[in-house]
């Protein structure tokens, strides 16, 4: 698979298929999708699915999945599948697949996926996601999962997680512009004399430290980042055999 994100939340494992499987759940936390609605099934049959992204206020790209899961497996774990397509002449995304997977531990549970996907639009379509699309599915999909894991843990219902996110990021371009000002006025300060020059000689050091700490300074324990997950793989791992039995529909 060409994405890979791991998230250990410890929460119960019904807790965690619930808000995951349950379309007006899902939505709720992940940012990649705006709607996901089940579609009606025969007995016997996979669930098809329809899902929209908001893109624009003005453009909704739209597509179709199929997906199957299997929630009591021998081992205690539990897998879920789907397979995806947008027909949407706008959207990069032509169609792909990809699964989750629960594995309980002592702690919790380790939530994964793995997906990929095929872009349109040919040459110029795999430049534009190899250099920007895929980097930011990447990203979306990590910050969701510690999106969900506050939600699970601590309470922290997906609306909130998102104003925090958005208040902290708001704050830190403020630091990180006042400190920009600050040294444009740093030749005004050395002309106050020599008070003024040893200040303007502490200025540009002091502001420097802010504007380091307003880009990288670790985000706040309540509010998402992308960064507290694993995006890569500890060990060797499999295809599941269900999202292989979805190529017969």
């Amino acid at each position: 698979m060409g994405l890979y994100v791991e998230a250990h939340i410890r929460a119960d494992l019904d807790e965690l298929w619930s808000r995951t499987q349950e379309p007006a759940q899902h939505r709720r936390w992940d940012l990649r999708f705006s709607e996901i609605d089940y579609l009606p099934r025969a007995a016997g049959e996979p669930q098809r699915f329809r899902y929209a992204v908001r893109v624009l206020p003005f453009l909704t790209i739209s597509g179709t999945g199929i997906a199957a899961g299997e929630r009591e497996r021998p081992d205690g774990t539990r897998t879920s599948a789907l397979r995806f397509t947008s027909p949407h002449p706008l959207s990069l995304l032509a169609h792909g697949s990809g699964y989750w997977r629960y594995v309980p531990d002592a702690h919790g549970v380790r939530f994964l996926t793995g997906y990929d996907y095929r872009p349109r639009w040919g040459v110029l379509g795999a430049f534009a996601d190899r250099l920007l699309f895929r980097p930011l599915m990447g990203w979306a999909t990590a910050w969701s999962f510690d999106r969900l894991r506050l939600w699970l843990e601590r309470g922290i219902s997906p609306e909130r997680a998102r104003a925090n996110w958005l208040a902290e990021l708001a704050v830190r371009a403020l630091l990180f512009a006042g400190c920009l000002t600050g040294l444009g006025l740093e030749p005004a300060i050395g002309a106050l004399g020599r008070f003024g020059t040893g200040v303007a000689c502490l200025c540009p050091l002091l502001l420097a430290a802010v504007m380091a700490l307003a880009l990288f300074k670790a985000p706040l324990a309540r509010t998402p980042a992308a960064r507290r997950c694993l995006r890569a793989p500890a060990e060797h791992t499999r295809t599941p055999r269900v999202l292989r039995t979805l190529e017969k529909h």
